[in-house]
């Protein structure tokens, strides 16, 4: 069983209550799709739980479960299931605002066209890039959490963002 920050055990449940709901955002936002978003949700609890038992006392449960979605992520990705779906009707779906903290709004149809474009444009960079480009702004984390998830250093993360986001400028 791992610990918290002050070393008492904690209990799988309390590690879903703690995290579901950001996990669930970031697989929302990544993929744009609800059906797809909630498919890559229930296995990432589900491998969460199977290798809870095994999982490192010392092991930070943040970075572990992000790493786990973005490799279902990976996975369905190089696996091309649902590739070429259209993820945005402009004007009728809903998806998470960057800024509003996981709340929703209703896009308009210049921002479903938007949004599709971005997509396209952070699709195109390299998968280390994207990934932590994701990590950083649709999952919020701290670089030192995302070089955990990516298996890197936090100067790797800081990097990859870093490239990331020159590259997205340079492409508008």
């Amino acid at each position: 069983m791992t610990r918290d920050n002050l070393g008492l055990p904690i209990s799988f449940e309390e590690i879903l209550r703690r995290h579901e709901r950001e996990i669930m955002r970031y697989l929302l936002r990544l993929s744009g799709d609800r059906e797809d978003a909630a498919d890559l949700f229930q296995e990432t609890w589900l491998r969460a739980y199977r290798a809870y038992p095994r999982l490192d006392p010392k092991c930070r449960i943040r970075p572990w479960l992000y790493a786990i979605a973005v490799n279902l992520c990976r996975n369905r990705a190089r696996d091309g299931a649902r590739r070429g779906r259209v993820i945005v009707a402009a004007g009728k779906d809903k998806l998470p605002s960057e800024g509003s903290g996981g709340g929703y709004r209703s896009m308009t149809e210049s921002d479903g066209y938007a949004v599709v474009y971005l997509r396209e444009l952070i699709s195109a960079l390299p998968a280390k890039q994207r990934e932590a480009l994701r990590l950083r702004y649709l999952g919020g984390l701290t670089y030192a959490e995302i070089a955990a998830a990516m298996n890197g250093s936090p100067q790797s993360a800081r990097a990859n963002v870093s490239q990331a986001m020159r590259k997205l400028k340079a492409m508008r």
